[in-house]
């Protein structure tokens, strides 16, 4: 079968590329720009991508066509496929129906950590011998792919609140058919599709009301949010998770090294994970996959031995760059509370100073809907440098108050000019964005490569 996938240089849709592709279909897709790593990866499959939005894409008559949620009506390719007769769907529709209902399906959802915690939990299940399959939104350094397809009954996934298409409005993750659901977390976001958090707590209801009587679904205790949520109703085993005894299971440091940490419960400590990963947050995470997977037969100390070997995903806190003693990261951080979650993390170990650099690049953060809260996110910075692009038309008042935390910048190439002289020996650099930011943490690392070192100034 010939597919065609419009958007396909996003995560989710570059991952049902990797998918339709191990099944023998014939796979070609179309995206306005590409970028690392989707870029690369599907340069790797031997996936053609033609890019821009333009009809000549579908003139060669796939049998489908996936349409990605980036696509909405007015765009060449979508008129003509609405005018012709080709057949198409959602990207997750199909995945649901073509994979996901014949197998045990483990749901990661949450406002953030679904990319690191379904990664964990899939490299988990791989470690221990399951080989389960997986479509994660990131590329990890464990996996040749960001997503793939096995003969294992086991899939992970990372579930979407966001639509499925311009023709389906229904949040990606109701079509996955989840047997064990992580809910990580739970914020306002995606403005642009939800009013208000009442309106993203019932999609996550929505969520609930499809997990069976025997599944299971793995919570995170110390978010209201969540609560909210499975007070409207819950027909399923829960087991909850967070950083006290209010929990079934919780983390708990152990020492002064914020990368030592325990799993406990009421009655004794089960294991211990000792890793490079930094952040209380993803402490959590660790916690919620290693559950999860004992839906799989591994045992709460397995999984916390495989974690001992993890390595996170690029694009979380990804080092891009080293050069005359600064690091650059590129991070996915894009809601407030990632930000700053991110940036506290990172603060212990840095010798020297911190800086961050903040894209707003979903739909909510471009309409500036999470604008006031941007000034407290960066607070961890020494310095931080935030992109307001002209069309962004933010409040003037927020700008002010933004201006007294951040170097309000406007174009990549200045971005990168003030932040390259700004630097020092024992600086790190951190990149927050979850677009493709015109390669900025890379070609801020190479130019930080290209200036003189203070030792050949004195030369």
């Amino acid at each position: 079968m010939k597919i065609h996938i419009l958007g396909i240089g996003g995560t989710f849709m570059g991952g049902l590329a990797a998918i339709a592709r191990q099944l023998g279909h014939e796979v070609s897709g179309s995206d306005e720009k590409m970028y690392p790593p989707m870029s690369t990866q599907l340069d790797k499959l031997g996936i053609p991508v033609h890019e821009g939005y333009e009809m000549t894409a579908l003139q060669n008559n796939p049998d489908l066509v996936l349409v990605g949620n980036v696509m909405s009506r007015g765009m060449e390719p979508i008129e003509f496929l609405l005018n012709s007769e080709l057949r198409y769907l959602s990207g997750p529709q199909w995945l649901g129906e073509e994979i996901l209902r014949h197998k045990k399906v483990y749901s990661v959802s949450g406002t953030h950590g679904k990319t690191t915690t379904a990664s964990m939990l899939a490299w988990i299940l791989t470690d221990q011998g399951i080989d389960p399959g997986f479509l994660i939104g990131g590329v990890s350094p464990h996996f040749e792919t960001s997503a793939k397809l096995t003969d294992s009954a086991h899939f992970v996934i990372e579930a979407d609140e966001y639509d499925s298409a311009f023709f389906d409005k229904r949040a990606k993750f109701v079509h996955y058919h989840s047997d064990v659901l992580i809910l990580n977390n739970l914020e306002y976001d995606h403005a642009d599709i939800y009013p208000d958090l009442t309106a993203i707590q019932k999609q996550f209801h929505h969520l609930v009301r499809t997990v069976p009587g025997n599944g299971e679904i793995i919570v995170n205790a110390d978010d209201p949010h969540l609560k909210t949520v499975l007070d409207m109703g819950c027909w399923t085993e829960l087991v909850s998770f967070g950083t006290g005894p209010h929990a079934d299971f919780w983390v708990m440091p152990l020492g002064d090294n914020p990368s030592h940490f325990s799993i406990q419960n009421s009655t004794d400590q089960l294991a211990e994970v000792r890793w490079d990963v930094s952040g209380k947050h993803n402490q959590l995470n660790a916690l919620a996959a290693i559950l999860a997977a004992t839906q799989a037969g591994v045992s709460i100390s397995s999984a916390a031995d495989s974690l001992c070997r993890y390595e996170n995903v690029k694009r979380r806190m990804e080092l891009v760059g080293e050069a005359n003693g600064v690091r650059v990261f590129d991070d996915f951080a894009h809601h407030p509370t990632a930000i700053e979650t991110t940036l506290l993390g990172r603060r212990p170990h840095v010798e020297g100073r911190l800086i961050a650099v903040v894209e707003p690049r979903s739909n909510s953060m471009r309409a500036g809907v999470h604008a006031r809260q941007l000034p407290k996110s960066v607070q961890a910075a020494d310095h931080a440098f935030m992109m307001v692009y002209p069309d962004m038309q933010w409040d003037e008042l927020v700008l002010e108050k933004l201006k007294q935390k951040a170097t309000i910048i406007d174009s990549v190439e200045l971005l990168i000019k003030q932040v390259s002289a700004l630097v020092e020996p024992g600086d790190e650099v951190i990149c927050m964005s979850n677009g493709g930011f015109e390669n900025a943490p890379r070609r801020l690392a190479e130019a930080i490569k290209q200036q003189p070192t203070a030792q050949s100034q004195n030369l």
